[in-house]
């Protein structure tokens, strides 16, 4: 069975803030598992490893912003 890592040490573990994870949590972005007897939320490292993965994005070409007015042209003299 895996360590179940309380909200903020989750929340270390990512670099992220609590409010951050929570609001993920809210979201549905990351899994976690909540006891009814106390209320309290816990997280385990696999469903921090899944909300990473889904968070890594493939890298795109630079996309060349030529502005509202267009590009520029030399300067005429």
């Amino acid at each position: 069975m895996e360590k179940l890592l309380k909200r903020k040490e989750a929340a270390i573990v990512l670099g992220i803030g609590v409010r951050t994870l929570d609001a993920a949590r809210m979201k549905g972005q990351i899994s976690f598992i909540q006891h009814e007897e106390n209320g309290c939320v816990y997280f385990t490292e696999s469903a921090l490893q899944e909300y990473v993965a889904r968070g890594i994005h493939k890298a795109k070409p630079k996309e060349i912003n030529t502005g509202f007015r267009g590009s520029r042209s030399p300067r005429r003299k």
